[in-house]
């Protein structure tokens, strides 16, 4: 018998929503969001709710939290764009031309240049020093997401039946100690070293190690991008409940009205 799911159709259309908020307590924003399409010949930026074919090419959407500057933020995701529209078109167009790429390895290599961008404005410029960034980024390509990440920022993951799923793990002390089973929800948000990070893009941090990954997606699945003013301020059970209903944002609305303490920034993708 064959495999249902090798029969399934290959999904083609993605619906997506982005909002940043600088929360209730900072005066400036270190958030950032990213929200992209790619062909072979250019990045196109989109706008903040779209919906689009992939037969238009790849989509990537990411979110940054920036640190150790007023323009950190910024930064971050000027320096992502810059990569991305260097490597990603390029890789495209292998793909298209039925050249086996690396997904993974083109997202380490993206995330490594990013990584040595930040570390060489440091030195170079005054303000910039000691400046570092979280990434979470989604690459969708058809029936596919693959990610890179480093930092506190996540990326979950809502297949169309269910339940949800934190896809990427925090480079933080108090995530490792989660991942370890010695805390539980409440008391990592709790933790008097849960702001404390292991890797940073930037931040005169000379090594990092990104988490790189895949998954398949088929129609009814939602990812959803956020920085960690968006957990702080909603429970992930309560999560799952929004992400399987709203968009980026009601669910920043929301983080930002039951904590915002942080900035907070989500990305919504839904395949259709």
């Amino acid at each position: 018998m064959s495999d249902p799911a090798l029969n399934q159709p290959t999904p083609s259309q993605l619906r997506w929503s982005g909002m940043t908020h600088p929360g209730r307590v900072r005066q400036n924003n270190e958030d950032t969001f990213l929200c992209l399409n790619f062909d072979a010949h250019e990045v196109r930026y989109l706008g903040k709710v779209g919906e689009s074919g992939l037969d238009r090419g790849d989509f990537v959407f990411a979110v940054s939290d920036g640190m150790g500057g007023a323009k950190s933020g910024e930064f971050a995701s000027k320096i992502a764009a810059e990569k991305i529209t260097q490597l990603l078109p390029r890789s495209f167009k292998q793909s298209a031309q039925h050249i086996s790429i690396g997904h993974g390895d083109v997202l380490q290599e993206l995330v490594s240049r990013i990584h040595a961008e930040l570390l060489k404005l440091g030195r170079y410029y005054e303000e910039c020093r000691g400046m570092g960034a979280t990434l979470s980024l989604g690459w969708f390509t058809p029936g596919w997401l693959h990610f890179a990440h480093v930092g506190d920022s996540r990326i979950y993951y809502l297949p169309k039946d269910g339940p949800m799923k934190q896809l990427t793990h925090d480079h933080s002390y108090v995530g490792w100690l989660r991942r370890k089973g010695e805390l539980n929800e409440r008391q990592a948000r709790t933790h008097p070293r849960r702001s404390i990070l292991m890797q940073v893009l930037g931040a005169g941090r000379q090594f990092i190690d990104p988490q790189i990954g895949s998954v398949s997606c088929e129609s009814g699945d939602r990812f959803l991008f956020c920085t960690d003013g968006v957990i702080d301020g909603i429970w992930d059970h309560r999560l799952a409940d929004m992400l399987a209903k709203d968009d980026a944002k009601a669910i920043v609305e929301y983080a930002v009205a039951e904590s915002g303490k942080d900035n907070a920034s989500a990305v919504v993708v839904e395949i259709l």
